[in-house]
């Protein structure tokens, strides 16, 4: 079962770096990632920006681009077959919500602040210990998860360790 972590770094950079951590602990299937985001604020910056790991609607784009020059090959316009599917895949696509909740993504946005940075992510794994010692070197601090109290205190000890 996957569960969702957000981790708070101080320092708007680290969620960046832990990413990085994450992909790795991925390619050696230590973890199972759902879907991940990154919020930061850099001290110079207006507010946050978010950057989400899976892009719905690039991959909208993508395959509306395929199924829109398919069509329109058949009615001998493919070109504007392809433009048409395009737009109305990216469109489709922005208005998918798969994975952290957006709404979530925007709370957690609202809590950060200049010069932080956050890491979230719907992740399952059978080793937490491992994954925070990978994680501690950045320093986070646990915001919020949605494990019960008990398996969440055990999580905070380990990132506290």
């Amino acid at each position: 079962m996957a569960t969702l972590k957000v981790l708070r770094f101080d320092g708007p950079d680290k969620a960046d770096q832990a990413m990085k951590v994450l992909g790795s602990m991925l390619t050696r299937h230590l973890v199972s990632v759902a879907d991940a985001a990154v919020v930061t604020w850099p001290q110079d910056a207006k507010g946050p920006k978010v950057k989400q790991a899976v892009n719905t609607a690039g991959a909208g784009a993508l395959s509306g681009t395929f199924w829109g020059m398919l069509i329109g090959l058949i009615f001998f316009m493919p070109l504007l077959g392809a433009a048409i599917g395009a737009l109305a895949g990216a469109v489709g696509g922005a208005l998918t919500d798969i994975g952290i909740n957006d709404r979530f993504i925007n709370d957690m946005r609202e809590r950060i602040t200049p010069g932080t940075s956050a890491l979230l992510m719907l992740v399952s794994t059978d080793a937490p210990d491992r994954m925070a010692d990978e994680m501690r070197s950045l320093g986070p601090e646990l915001v919020s998860t949605n494990l019960s109290h008990e398996q969440e205190a055990k999580l905070r000890e380990l990132f506290e360790a």
